[in-house]
C-alpha cells in the first residue's frame, strides 16, 4: 500500500466530545483546554455548537467560548450551526468555519433534527448560502453513513444521494460519520467505492466512532482508498447517545501514534496532545477512552514505585 506523506487531523472533542458529557464544564475550563489544543500543532479545532441550548445545555456558552479563546494564526476554529438563527450567532463571534449537519438515515434525521431529509435540505441551503456570502468556508457532517440505530445498515447509494445534495449546495468538505461505530473495513470499502467515482477525495473526510474497536482499521482502509482527512477526539471523548455502549470517537492520540509510527506526518506534536489530554481528564475527573493515555498513566505510576 502506498502511504500518503501527510494526514490532516480535525479535532472535534470540544464540540462532539463534550456535548454528551453529564458533568457541566465551566466556560473558563473550556477556554483553558481549547487554548492548550491550540499549542499542539492542530490546524483545525471544532470549538462548539450553536444548536439551541435546550438541546445541548453543555454548549450553551458557545458565543463566550469562541469570543474568549486565544486564537492562533493558521488554526481554523469551527462551530456547528443548525439554521440561520444559529448562523447569526456564530458570525457575531467571527467563527472560522461553519459546519452543517444531517443524517443519511431518514429515521435518525427525524430523531436528531426533527425533520425529514427532504425538509432539512432547504434549511441547510440557506445556511450555506449566507455563510458563503459572509466569506466563510462550510463543512458538512453526514451521520449514520454505515449503520443506523433505527434502520440498521444504510445503503451506500443512499449516502451518495444525500452527499450529492450537500456538495451541490457548495459545502467545501463533507465529513462521513459512522455515528454508532458499527462499520468494518469491508463496509468502508463498499461506501467509498460508491462515492469516489462521483466526488474527489479532497472533498471527503471520515469520522469514525470506536464503539466496537474498529475505528483505526476503518481509517487504514480509508487511507488505502485515498482519503487523507480524518476527524478525531482527544481522549476518545464523545459518542452517539443512541448507540448502546458507545465508547466515543477514535482517540486523537491513538490515531497519531499509528500514523507517526507508519512515517506519516500530521503536523501535530504528540507530547503536547498528551498534555492537553491530561488536562481534560483532570477537568472531567474520569478515565478517558485512550490507549495512549492508559500507557502514559501506567508508565508514570511505575516511575513512582
Amino acid at each position: 500500500m502506498k502511504l500518503p506523506k501527510k494526514i490532516t487531523i480535525k479535532e472535534v472533542s470540544p464540540r462532539d466530545g463534550l456535548q454528551n458529557e453529564k458533568l457541566s464544564i465551566s466556560t473558563e475550563d473550556k477556554i483553558t483546554w481549547i487554548n492548550s489544543l491550540s499549542e499542539t500543532g492542530l490546524s483545525y479545532i471544532e470549538v462548539s455548537s450553536f444548536v439551541h441550548p435546550k438541546w445541548i445545555p453543555q454548549l450553551a456558552d458557545a458565543s463566550a467560548v469562541l469570543e474568549k479563546i486565544g486564537r492562533k494564526p493558521g488554526i481554523t476554529y469551527a462551530a456547528l450551526v443548525p439554521n440561520l438563527r444559529g448562523l447569526v450567532r456564530a458570525l457575531e463571534t467571527n467563527v472560522g468555519e461553519v459546519s452543517v449537519f444531517m443524517s443519511a438515515s431518514e429515521a435518525h434525521n427525524q430523531n436528531n433534527i426533527n425533520k425529514s431529509i427532504e425538509e432539512t435540505y432547504p434549511v441547510l441551503e440557506e445556511v450555506v448560502k449566507e455563510a458563503k456570502i459572509a466569506g466563510k468556508t462550510v463543512r458538512g457532517y453526514l451521520s449514520t453513513v454505515i449503520g443506523c440505530p433505527y434502520e440498521g445498515r444504510i445503503a451506500p447509494s443512499q449516502v451518495r444521494k444525500v452527499a450529492d445534495r450537500l456538495l451541490s449546495m457548495g459545502i467545501d468538505e463533507l465529513s462521513l460519520g459512522d455515528t454508532i461505530g458499527v462499520g468494518v473495513p469491508s463496509q468502508v470499502e463498499q461506501l467509498l467505492e460508491e462515492l469516489l467515482p462521483h466526488f474527489k477525495t479532497q472533498q471527503l473526510a471520515m469520522h469514525f466512532h470506536d464503539t466496537r474497536g474498529t475505528a483505526l482499521a476503518n481509517i487504514m482502509k480509508s487511507i488505502e482508498m485515498g482519503i487523507t482527512t480524518f476527524d478525531s477526539s482527544l481522549g476518545g471523548l464523545g459518542g452517539c447517545p443512541y448507540a448502546k455502549g458507545a465508547s466515543g470517537n477514535v482517540a486523537t492520540e491513538d490515531l497519531m501514534y499509528m500514523l507517526h509510527e507508519m512515517g506519516i506526518d500530521t503536523g501535530v506534536d504528540f507530547k503536547a496532545v498528551m498534555k492537553s489530554a491530561k488536562l481534560i481528564k483532570k477537568i472531567l475527573g474520569k478515565k478517558l477512552n485512550s490507549r495512549q493515555m492508559d500507557i502514559l498513566l501506567a508508565e508514570e505510576k511505575e516511575c513512582l514505585t
